[in-house]
C-alpha cells in the first residue's frame, strides 16, 4: 500500500476532487483531507491511500506540480510523523501558574 501526502490544496478542495485525480492512475482505497479540530476548516493537505505501489508512485510522479484549482501541488510517499517527544510549555512543565502555585 502507498499512503501519499497531497499538499497545497485550496481550502475548498474536496475529497471526491482529490478522489478523481487520483483515480486516473490506479485504484484509489482512501482518501483524508485535514482538517482544523476547532473550526473545521482544511488545512490545505491531505492523503491518500492507493494499494498498489506502483500504481501509487505513477501517481506521485504524474500529479506532482500539477496545478488543481490555480495552486500547483505538491504530491510525495507520505512519511511517519515525527517523535515530537514531551514538552511544549503547557501547565505543570514549568509555565505559567499551576493549581499549586499560591502567592
Amino acid at each position: 500500500m502507498r499512503n501519499i501526502f497531497v499538499g497545497n490544496l485550496t481550502f475548498g478542495a474536496t475529497e471526491s476532487e482529490v478522489r478523481s485525480l487520483f483515480e486516473a492512475h490506479g485504484t484509489v482505497d482512501r482518501v483524508s483531507i485535514v482538517t482544523d479540530r476547532d473550526t473545521g476548516r482544511s488545512k490545505g493537505f491531505g492523503f491518500v491511500e492507493m494499494s498498489n505501489d506502483a500504481e501509487g508512485d505513477r501517481a506521485i510522479e504524474a500529479l506532482n506540480g500539477r496545478d488543481l484549482d490555480g495552486r500547483n501541488l505538491t504530491i510525495n510517499q507520505a512519511r511517519p510523523k515525527e517523535d515530537r517527544g514531551f514538552g511544549g510549555g503547557g501547565r505543570g512543565n514549568g509555565g505559567g501558574r499551576g493549581r499549586y502555585d499560591r502567592y
